[in-house]
């Protein structure tokens, strides 16, 4: 098992074999023919949703022309794309789609996350998310204890020390921070915790206060900004951003898109608390829930 897994270089395999198929002006239906694949496997290739074989690789620089030193690289990658990342060994409780997260997650040299209505995973403690998971998933206990699990495993990267612990900046809404679960020891340990995870040098929590009104991020939802380091030859992922719904997620790295959310982020801060006041918000939030 491995701290990223495959997920990273099975998607810069995709990546750089769809850069080199473009700049050899071969179409993905004339590269499905000349290869024999069907135009699906062309396309979940490409998209890094599948690992791509030693032979497949070696077939496909051959018909794009690729260099030596690019069908080396393209080797490497695919070789490292056969590892599993911890989560595997959970097996269902880690979605498809998500399981293509949590791989990038943990690949991520940056995480910036704003968070609505539920305090952001990373940053849960045991009773929260025992209470959210029951919430989503039911009374089904063995379920709930492995997706809980899983979710404090995702924690430790960010206390990790190699591959370095990746920065995490958090704006959350103040509405979430009033959102009790039933357990009120436990929601007063929640709120402890954001205060104390705060203090670490690669961890920033911010809250978005009432008194700042509507703001465009209102109808966004729940969204993280991931940006990666450059890993040996190959370029680094390019900035992705991930959007969570019931049903599954989106990843958006068009330049476009990027810009579109890094705005919004942009604008977010600017109504945020700062750390010291954000601290000082969650405090006398502790302090009203002993009342």
């Amino acid at each position: 098992m491995t701290e990223t897994g495959s997920t990273v270089p099975r998607r810069q395999v995709g990546r750089l074999l769809k850069q080199l198929r473009e700049e050899a002006g071969i179409s993905l239906m004339g590269a499905a023919e000349e290869l024999e694949f069907s135009r699906a496997r062309m396309y979940r290739i490409e998209k890094g949703e599948v690992a791509v074989r030693k032979h497949d690789v070696i077939a496909m620089c051959g018909v794009y022309r690729a260099t030596a030193r690019m069908t080396e690289v393209l080797l490497g990658l695919a070789h490292e794309a056969k590892a599993k990342g911890w989560w595997h060994a959970y097996g269902d409780v880690v979605p498809a789609w998500f399981e293509l997260y949590v791989g990038m997650e943990q690949a991520a040299s940056r995480l910036r996350s704003f968070a609505p209505s539920v305090i952001p995973g990373l940053l849960q403690t045991r009773e929260y998310a025992e209470w959210v998971f029951r919430k989503w998933i039911g009374d089904d206990e063995p379920a709930v204890r492995n997706a809980v699990a899983v979710r404090l495993e995702r924690q430790s990267l960010l206390t990790r020390t190699s591959p370095s612990a990746p920065r995490l900046e958090v704006l959350v809404d103040e509405g979430v921070l009033r959102r009790a679960i039933p357990d009120t020891q436990g929601m007063r340990r929640q709120l402890r915790h954001l205060v104390t995870v705060s203090t670490r040098s690669n961890v920033a929590v911010r809250v978005i206060p009432f008194a700042a009104g509507p703001h465009k991020a209102a109808s966004s939802g729940q969204f993280t900004i991931l940006e990666f380091p450059a890993v040996g030859a190959a370029s680094p992922e390019p900035t992705t951003i991930y959007c969570e719904n019931l049903t599954g997620a989106l990843y958006l790295d068009k330049l476009a898109e990027v810009e579109t959310y890094e705005s919004i982020w942009g604008e977010l801060e600017a109504v945020a608390l700062s750390r010291a006041d954000s601290d000082d918000l969650i405090a006398t939030i502790i302090e009203e829930s002993d009342d």
